[in-house]
């Protein structure tokens, strides 16, 4: 005969059970096709990419680890949320060790830069890869991690936010005249030059940009989202913008003698832009993005954004 104290006990071990079960997260596929299943929210996020600090904070969490773009620059447009935050170093090459010493419970991380070391960050957090290419990844990665964090009806309203500030901006572009440019990164003779699909180009795109680097002539690489261009090529395409990342002062293609018949250089129509052109798919760094590249390319229509204010808007929490 079951004595009823055990009944009663096995009983309490299923809800107990059922009830971890509840709270987990729902299976997560990232972008290797990989199921992920949390035993709860996470709540302590390592991230390589400025993404996964983008999106945590815009949650309101505080990331506990983060790769960096340029050495000793922390990213402006997250305001001071990153103090304090573990860094790891540069996002080709995170430390996997600092990274386990902040004992997070998740890491989102760029796929392709981190895919090779999955079994090694395994061993350190649950590990979601992302493409963080296009738009579609924007949005796709931020209801992940929405999911993730469980901030799902929080990362719908980021990504239905977004939308309508897109709608608002390109709904004025149509009677303006369209604005060619190019949008470079590089330190080297021939710059990367950035193709429509990478997110970036779309949101220029999107508020009367024609970008001359054109379409990703291979579709079936989805991830071929940029290409190396000369500076003969640039001034057969003659943009009247040109965006540059500012990674740091050594441009040489800048140094070329044909740099300078450039339309855009000659019409001082180059732009150096921050970290958020480069990481454009988190909810902060887009909404910043939009507004900056709007004005850079129709300053007599919208106004130059005030980027302290447009990031403080969606991190009252940061300074």
């Amino acid at each position: 005969m079951t004595h009823p104290m055990r009944t009663a006990l096995a009983a309490l071990g299923m809800l107990t059970i059922a009830g971890a079960v509840h709270a987990g997260t729902p299976p997560l596929t990232d972008d290797r096709g990989k199921t992920l299943r949390l035993p709860g929210a996470a709540t302590r996020i390592a991230g390589v990419s400025y993404f996964a600090a983008d999106t945590a904070l815009a949650f309101g969490i505080r990331p506990v680890a983060s790769s960096f773009l340029v050495r000793a620059r922390s990213p402006g447009y997250l305001l001071d949320c990153m103090d304090g935050v573990q860094n790891l170093g540069q996002r080709a090459a995170p430390n996997l060790e600092l990274m386990a010493k902040a004992r997070p419970d998740l890491i989102v991380a760029i796929k392709r830069y981190t895919e090779a070391n999955a079994a090694r960050l395994e061993q350190i957090a649950p590990y979601m890869a992302l493409r963080l290419e296009t738009f579609a990844d924007s949005d796709r990665s931020i209801l992940l991690m929405g999911d993730a964090m469980n901030k799902r009806t929080e990362a719908e309203k980021l990504n239905a936010d977004f939308r309508s500030a897109l709608r608002d901006h390109a709904s004025r572009a149509p009677g303006i005249k369209p604005r060619s440019y190019l949008f470079l990164w590089g330190s080297g003779d021939a710059p990367w030059a950035f193709y429509n699909e990478h997110m970036t180009a779309s949101v220029i795109n999107a508020v009367g940009g024609v970008n001359v680097a054109g379409s990703n002539p291979t579709p079936a690489v989805p991830d071929n989202t940029a290409f190396e261009m000369s500076v003969e090529a640039m001034l057969a395409a003659d943009p009247e913008v040109i965006f540059i990342y500012d990674y740091g002062p050594q441009r040489r293609f800048e140094s070329n003698p044909v740099w300078r018949q450039l339309k855009a250089v000659k019409n001082r129509r180059v732009v150096y832009v921050g970290d958020h052109w480069i990481e454009s798919h988190g909810p902060v760094a887009r909404q910043l993005l939009l507004r900056e590249a709007a004005h850079h390319l129709h300053p007599d229509i919208f106004p130059g954004p005030d980027a302290r204010a447009v990031s403080s808007s969606m991190l009252p929490h940061c300074g």
